[in-house]
């Protein structure tokens, strides 16, 4: 009688490791989507996490592009643990099935993650020009989930896989570039309906808070943003109502108020906020202090407001 040929340890296993490691994806990605609706901060060891978040890159269709990825995981989740919950003693064609049917899902939708994840990295270096950890371990995460999901299997025909695969990146690199067609070209941006104005501002200004804004203003200092950007509203709550309503202020979303994506893109702001003042450009909250400093204010400099936490 012929030995009876051994299973390879990861055709056995690669569902599972992939349910592991999307479970990791969902947490992250899941986190992510909460700080993006919050508002809030990342948990990150520097700030190009903010700045990934804050940027036009991070929404699409008005939700948090963390969100898609985290539908995106929890598919992967289920497609990987589907054949496992049925018993192969008893219902053995069943199992058999569902391995086939979501083999191949698992196969589109790792190759379609890793290659927008792909996408994402190029934004990062050459557009955002900053570095999220999150980002980058999804990205991590994706392209691993795409080995195992060709590894993970013995299949039949790798011709029809890999022009399987094709298909899939094609679509995915054609959709994506379609919907961020708007974030570099204003003309298409515009065409959203505007009028979103984000949280308002709780803090009021002193006098120092609002001498610095006239002098910005006076020396033609703009703050790029946008109505949903946390750092935003920040950098807002430190000048406080009366101050902020005297700072040139350009909104770079197309759905918010009075937007302007034209002048952002002319400024080639990658983040929110950017502000330009006195020929230079700097990304992120800044301090009144800060602002100062670029500016050349030499008033009064007792700013009553400060960031949440310091």
């Amino acid at each position: 009688m012929p030995k009876q040929r051994s299973i390879p340890w990861v055709y056995r296993w690669s569902r599972l490791i992939m349910a592991g490691l999307a479970t990791i994806g969902a947490v992250a990605t899941g986190y992510l989507t909460i700080v993006k609706f919050s508002q809030s901060s990342t948990a990150c060891p520097t700030n190009g996490c903010d700045i990934v978040l804050a940027s036009p890159y991070a929404t699409v269709f008005g939700l948090p592009l963390a969100l898609f990825g985290f539908l995106a995981y929890v598919s992967m989740i289920g497609f990987a643990i589907a054949p496992l919950l049925v018993n192969p003693e008893k219902n053995k064609s069943l199992r058999s099935k569902l391995e086939e049917q979501t083999g191949l899902l698992l196969f589109m939708g790792a190759t379609a993650m890793a290659v927008f994840s792909g996408y994402l990295m190029y934004l990062i270096v050459f557009e955002i020009k900053a570095v999220c950890v999150y980002c980058v371990g999804s990205a991590i995460l994706s392209v691993s989930l795409f080995i195992l999901s060709i590894v993970g299997r013995n299949w039949q025909d790798v011709g029809q896989l890999f022009f399987t695969g094709f298909v899939i990146s094609l679509i995915v690199l054609v959709g994506t570039l379609g919907i961020y067609a708007g974030v570099k070209n204003p003309e298409i941006a515009e065409r959203s309906t505007p009028g979103q104005s984000g949280l308002p501002i709780t803090t009021t200004s002193g006098a120092a808070e609002l001498a610095l804004a006239d002098h910005l203003t006076k020396v033609g200092g703009k703050m790029y943003g946008a109505f949903w950007c946390p750092h935003c509203h920040d950098q807002k709550q430190l000048f406080g109502k009366e101050a902020f309503s005297r700072i040139t202020y350009v909104e770079c979303d197309p759905s918010g108020k009075n937007p302007q994506p034209d002048q952002c893109q002319a400024a080639g702001v990658k983040g929110y906020p950017t502000w330009v003042v006195n020929g230079q450009t700097e990304s992120g909250t800044q301090s009144l202090e800060q602002l100062a400093a670029m500016s050349g204010y030499s008033g009064a400099k007792n700013f009553q407001n400060a960031l949440p936490g310091s």
